[in-house]
């Protein structure tokens, strides 16, 4: 009867050991360069696609270029002061005028109609005045006959009375007749007084009747020249030595009181009116000094007025020359303007760049020494001007950084020259 043989397993290396043993190191290769290996994102592109600056050190010119226009250093408006109809325009626009030249003529029938209304009432008041005079100078005349007649019987009462007093003392009339001619005579004394006083308080009461008349009547005089000046100002004259700039009027057009009609530019000197970025609206103020490069010389220039108005990002300021000023200075002409903010100061400077938008001065791309590849770097950007950002901190002299636009480079932390 026979067994079976027990078979043993072969020993040494089987396939499935290696399959194993090849899947292990591929593993530990993987672990080893996500440990050590360089993680950082990269963008790859062409050299002459960027733009590189140089790092440098030395003085930084504190200043901004502004834009501006040419704008008359003054403008006085032209308001209607009354209403009409447009008769006749004498003056066109751009002309120059002299105070006081009549530039329209109103016409305006109501007004005629309250001149005449006016001068009627004045001479009605006039007449009530006079017939008030004619009245008082009857009253007085009145009043100076009674004190007169009130006199004399006063003094013929007097003498009858000391007769009679005379006579009664000699017992030679009666009492009756004495007492009767005592009473006459103490009645004329009181009647005179009464008349006096009645004469003084008529007087003072004309005084302020006329005085209040008198003043009703100047008032009304003044009130016809107001108006006879209305008539005058439906001459629309120049109030100032200027050229007529605009004039919003054609004849037979029908103008309200207070309406704008035209405006006088005064071209004894001009200003420069310019916008500027809302960034430097706490260092720009007034008197602060600029310089007008134009036909190879150099014009001194300062900030009369900041409007503290924002709109659209920017800020608008008045400039005027300080001194002398171009030939042929024109409303309307475009002046680029030097403006000083500050002193110039020692500094570490990077060209000016699209970089700057996308980045907002926090990080560049620095190059290395061979220029092929460039790195993220943190920076710190201070004070500006139209050439250079002035660099705090993060930049040293002489590197070379990207200053062109950063926006095809996504969130790549190196980026790699071909």
């Amino acid at each position: 009867m026979s067994m079976d043989r027990v078979i043993e397993p072969k020993k040494g290396i089987k396939r499935k050991h290696i399959y194993w043993g090849v899947g292990v190191l591929i593993f530990i290769v993987f672990l080893a360069k996500l440990i050590f290996g360089d993680n950082t994102s990269s963008f790859r592109t062409q050299a002459d696609r960027l733009t590189v600056g140089t790092v440098t050190e030395g003085f930084f010119n504190d200043y901004i270029t502004v834009i501006g226009q040419v704008e008359p250093i003054a403008t006085i408006y032209l308001d209607a002061e009354e209403g009409g109809r447009v008769d006749e325009r004498l003056i066109e626009e751009g002309t120059m005028v002299k105070k006081g030249d009549v530039i329209l003529r109103l016409e305006n029938r109501q007004l005629y109609q309250t001149i005449l209304n006016s001068e009627a009432a004045l001479a009605e008041k006039e007449n009530y005045l006079r017939n008030t005079q004619i009245s008082f100078e009857t009253e007085l005349i009145q009043s100076k006959r009674n004190i007169l007649d009130s006199e004399y019987r006063l003094t013929r009462k007097k003498r009858s009375f000391e007769q009679n007093q005379s006579l009664y003392n000699e017992g030679l009339i009666a009492k009756e007749d004495f007492l009767q001619s005592k009473e006459d005579f103490e009645y004329e004394q009181k009647l005179l007084e009464i008349n006096r006083v009645k004469a003084k308080n008529d007087s003072l009461m004309r005084a302020t009747s006329m005085n209040t008349l008198q003043r009703d009547l100047n008032q009304m005089r003044e009130m016809l020249k107001l108006v006879h000046e209305r008539i005058d100002n439906l001459n629309v004259k120049a109030t100032v030595d200027g050229q007529l700039g605009m004039l919003d009027a054609e004849v037979g057009q029908s103008i309200s009181q207070g309406q704008r009609i035209g405006q006088i530019n005064v071209l004894t000197n001009f200003k420069v009116n310019a916008n500027i970025d809302e960034h430097y609206i706490d260092r720009v103020k007034r008197d602060l000094v600029g310089a007008l490069d134009r036909n190879d010389k150099n014009y001194k220039m300062v900030v009369r007025k900041v409007y503290p108005e924002v709109r659209s990002g920017q800020f608008r300021v008045d400039l005027v020359f300080d001194g002398a000023m171009p030939d042929n200075v024109r409303t309307g002409q475009t002046y680029h303007i030097k403006l000083e903010l500050g002193e110039s100061t020692k500094a570490i400077m990077v060209p000016r760049g699209p970089f700057f938008q996308s980045t907002g001065g926090q990080w560049i791309f620095v190059l290395n020494a061979d220029g092929t590849e460039a790195v993220k770097r943190k920076i710190k950007i201070g004070k500006q001007n139209p050439m250079f950002y002035e660099v705090i901190e993060g930049l040293q002299p002489n590197e070379k950084v990207i200053i062109s636009s950063y926006d095809t480079f996504g969130d790549s932390e190196r980026i790699v020259l071909k």
